[in-house]
């Protein structure tokens, strides 16, 4: 059995929601994340290299100290039309209750065009582990130890 979800408030910035576009939401019963809309009032144009700061029309408080969201790209626009975050990854704190922004930067070749409405992100609650620092001289041995980026190899 499916646990109940947690309740996060959302508060409709853009009167679009509910009957032009739906409210975010899992379009499958395994989906991590939720779209998230350009809330434009016009097509926009990103030329190759352009950023843009755009509206999701919704602003979310999360509330609980547990928990975080994070605004990811969404694979096939990266993969296929090289948009992407301009900040790789949204982080949205649980006592935030502003309207939430997206930071698409077109890094591919060739003139992307958003739409109004237009799903351009998704946005994925976590849970957060709170810790301490120690301060240590050394570490305990591990595996990996200092290895660093490529240290397994490609094959």
């Amino acid at each position: 059995m499916t646990p109940a979800p947690h309740a996060v408030e959302v508060k409709l910035l853009d009167p679009r929601f509910g009957d032009e576009w739906p409210l975010p939401a899992y379009a499958t019963e395994a989906s991590a994340g939720m779209d998230l809309r350009a809330a434009i009032e016009a097509p926009l144009v990103l030329q190759p290299g352009d950023t843009a700061l755009v509206p999701s029309g919704i602003a979310l408080h999360l509330g609980d100290p547990q928990l975080c969201a994070v605004v990811l790209p969404r694979s096939g626009l990266g993969h296929r039309h090289g948009i992407v975050l301009g900040n790789g990854t949204g982080l949205i704190d649980a006592d935030y209750q502003g309207p939430l922004l997206i930071s698409v930067w077109n890094r591919g070749h060739e003139t992307f065009t958003i739409q109004p409405g237009d799903r351009i992100a998704q946005v994925m609650v976590l849970p957060i582990v709170r810790v301490t620092l120690q301060v240590v001289d050394t570490f305990a041995d591990s595996a990996r130890g200092t290895g660093g980026f490529g240290h397994t190899g490609v094959r």
